[in-house]
């Protein structure tokens, strides 16, 4: 349980919440996540998603997982805090076809019960992209299409979500805390202080499957056209959307604005989510 410093949730914040917030109530949400944040930072990551899933901390929360390079750690927290949790995957129809064979070996394996798996409406696919070349043209428009809006649809019964993301990982996610408001919502980045060995330990400890790519010098796995290798020494990033301005796919939101461009580069480290 966190500890008692933690701020109840406010009554206006109890129900799933409705775009877009008036500035009182983003201020509430605001407060919320920067309690909850300071309550994070005296908690470990298998107690944070615990915490999360339990319901009155943060509200209802999904789980959202790439079931990419390090998806196997926070969804094997997630298996042993509530395994019932929601879990929701974004299917692009461009990924690996080694992700959607670990999507389903990974979720077999650690018994997760609501898998649902999101995809953008065949109508809007046709409309927007029906040559499925629009990410040679403009990726930002195709995360959007494929990844985006979907999520966004899927996330709407939810006061807030929990991801893998890591302050290793890239410039962009340095300073992640713990807790922070997306839109009018909270998310949770339980791992957010891991290191790219603590990630590869926890691995061999439990011995959870990894994805089969990894091991092809994927330190980060994302779409097939959107996804090379990373050369010894780059950015563990470095191999999504390569040689384009472009570092996030969009789904993830910083200072009200939405994170695709690349901040100040990492140090080169481990596989990121």
């Amino acid at each position: 349980m966190p500890p008692e410093t933690a701020p109840d949730t406010p009554q206006e914040l109890a129900q799933p919440l409705a775009e877009p917030l008036p500035p009182v109530q983003l201020d509430a949400l605001k407060a919320v996540a920067a309690g909850l944040d300071r309550a994070a930072t005296q908690m470990d990551a298998q107690d944070i998603v615990a915490a999360a899933l339990a319901g009155p901390w943060a509200g209802e929360i999904a789980v959202v997982s790439s079931f990419g390079a390090e998806a196997a750690v926070l969804l094997h927290m997630v298996a042993r805090a509530r395994p019932a949790a929601p879990v929701l995957f974004i299917d692009t129809r461009l990924l690996f076809p080694e992700t959607l064979a670990y999507q389903q070996q990974l979720a077999t394996y650690l018994g997760l019960q609501d898998v649902r798996i999101l995809r953008a409406r065949h109508l809007d696919l046709a409309w927007q992209d029906s040559s499925g070349q629009l990410h040679r043209s403009d990726p930002d428009a195709c995360c959007t299409l494929r990844k985006t809006a979907p999520l966004d649809a899927a996330l709407a019964g939810f006061d807030g979500w929990i991801t893998g993301r890591k302050r290793h990982q890239s410039g962009s996610r340095a300073a992640l805390p713990h807790v922070e408001t997306d839109g009018t919502r909270l998310k949770i980045n339980p791992l957010a202080r891991w290191s790219a060995q603590q990630i590869a330990t926890y691995l061999d400890t439990h011995a959870l499957p990894r994805h089969p790519l990894v091991a092809q010098g994927y330190p980060s796995i994302g779409c097939a056209p959107c996804t090379s290798p990373v050369r010894p020494g780059e950015d563990p990033r470095a191999g999504r959307w390569r040689n384009r301005e472009k570092e996030e796919c969009g789904i993830h939101i910083l200072d009200g604005r939405i994170v695709r461009s690349p901040a100040t580069k990492a140090e080169p480290t481990g596989p990121t989510r």
